[in-house]
């Protein structure tokens, strides 16, 4: 279980830093919650993925967001993620995680008495609209980061962008790699993960930095956080989640059954996202019924805008707190 350590982060030391073990349709899951004071409203965090955890990136969360000053913040280890068991990850879907961002706002809501407010990130994004659809009653509203709407088209997105990056730096060793990773979609690990390590090194997913950096920063996080035996069971999780979900998500597509949700959508898109086309994050808020929605954009940000710009996420996630919802 993680220890109390004030954040590094202006952040005042932590009143409540606990993590509660769920037992949800047959998995183990983990949700580590922290507040500076007790009685804050609760903002659940939905991961991007798949199969990437999200305990390790508690810390980071917390020096960028500082949303523990103001939330009581729910950190969510999907289905099979991080130091769980190989059993978990492998009996990962889409739906499965659906039904458990479900199972676990519902668990959220009955603990704190309170509406819960969904902070989801790509992948994520689109299970929190999926389930609020579902669990309107007991959400606040959704900050919807990245959200995944198209997969064909994303994947067509992404290949002109690696395809244009390549040709401006005149890189012959960077069009042989791209060549190699074939047409999409990718439905294996192996390849799905190489082309997230050349869109990292291009900024398309934390915009200045590249692969190398982020990687050293996520082993460095798992290591503190599961130690050296989780560290390499996340990796491997990562891996069987994704062979369990890359086919499905290759035929991702929100705009043929739209959520209809009954609580505040607040979208935000980075505009060198190259997953998120300007296109889909214009058409997607449209497209989703809900009763108020916005959308941001920000500059100079990639795929994990929480991260490059995150005092304009927390800007938008605070106007959205209980009793202050954005109007249009």
């Amino acid at each position: 279980m993680p220890t109390s350590q004030p954040p590094k982060n202006g952040n005042a030391p932590l009143a409540v830093d606990r993590t509660v073990t769920l037992p949800i349709d047959g998995s183990t899951q983990r949700v580590r919650m922290c507040a500076t004071r007790v009685g804050l409203p609760p903002i659940l965090i939905v991961q991007a993925g798949p199969g990437f955890p999200l305990l390790h990136e508690v810390p980071k969360f917390q020096r960028r967001l500082r949303l523990e000053n103001d939330f009581l913040v729910c950190y969510w280890e999907q289905r099979g993620c991080g130091s769980a068991s190989n059993l978990d990850a492998k009996s990962a879907s889409l739906k499965r995680h659906v039904d458990d961002l479900r199972a676990v706002l519902k668990w959220v809501h009955n603990e704190t008495k309170q509406k819960v407010m969904v902070f989801g990130i790509s992948i994520g994004a689109t299970y929190a609209l999926q389930a609020v659809a579902r669990e309107s009653d007991r959400t606040e509203a959704v900050i919807a980061i990245s959200a995944d709407s198209d997969t064909a088209r994303s994947d067509a997105s992404i290949d002109a962008f690696l395809r244009q990056q390549a040709a401006r730096a005149n890189n012959r060793r960077l069009n042989t790699k791209i060549e190699k990773l074939g047409a999409p979609p990718y439905t294996t690990s192996r390849v799905f993960q190489q082309r997230a390590g050349l869109m990292a090194d291009m900024g398309g997913v934390e915009h200045g930095r590249t692969f190398s950096s982020l990687l050293g920063e996520t082993l460095f996080g798992m290591m503190r956080a599961y130690g050296p035996v989780g560290m390499v069971k996340a990796i491997r999780n990562m891996s069987t989640i994704q062979e369990a979900t890359l086919a499905e998500m290759a035929s991702l597509d929100l705009f043929a059954d739209p959520p209809r949700l009954a609580v505040p959508v607040h979208y935000v898109f980075g505009e060198q996202d190259p997953i998120v086309s300007a296109e889909l994050a214009k058409q997607l808020p449209a497209a989703i019924a809900a009763p108020v929605w916005t959308v941001t954009f920000a500059t100079n940000a990639g795929h994990m805008v929480h991260f490059d710009h995150p005092e304009l996420v927390r800007s938008v996630v605070m106007k959205a707190r209980p009793g202050d919802a954005l109007r249009q």
